[in-house]
């Protein structure tokens, strides 16, 4: 398999699933870090996307799931987003929900588009890192490299 196809490959596993992006890029033979860099792009891409049809979407979350605009600390969800915001959801996204449904939570919840992007760019950095060194470490022991 090229190069540009698994490169691909693994930009479209990060558009869908994240945290396997990574071991298959390595897996794929690609470096740890092209691999982290491709399924960042395709982290990020899809968030970006998101963004694009926010405002329908943002209705449609609001009427879906009564989502209000305004805080209520009753409610675990509010209490968590009081403490943490948009880095919280940003670092903890790429690892639970995903870009798309942060993308949209945050919208939902009055966020900016430019910083929600920015947040959830760059919430993935560290897991792309994180997972690099991981699919690095297993592929030598493996003897892969």
């Amino acid at each position: 398999m090229g190069t540009a196809r698994a490169m691909l490959i693994v930009f479209g596993l990060g558009i869908a699933y994240f945290l396997a992006a990574i071991p298959a890029g390595v897996t794929l033979k690609l470096s740890p870090w092209i691999a982290a860099l491709c399924a960042w792009a395709g982290y990020t891409a899809i968030g970006a996307a998101v963004l694009f049809v926010g405002t329908p979407a943002r209705r449609w979350l609001n009427r879906k799931f009564s989502i209000s605009p305004h805080p209520n600390p009753e409610k675990l969800f509010w209490r968590v987003w009081m403490r943490w915001g948009l880095p919280g959801l940003g670092l903890l996204a790429p690892v639970t929900c995903g870009p798309y449904f942060a993308a949209l939570i945050a919208l939902a919840l009055g966020e900016k588009p430019r910083r929600l992007i920015l947040w959830i760019a760059g919430g993935a950095i560290p897991w792309c890192i994180l997972f690099a060194i991981l699919a690095a470490t297993g592929s030598s022991w493996l003897g892969g490299e």
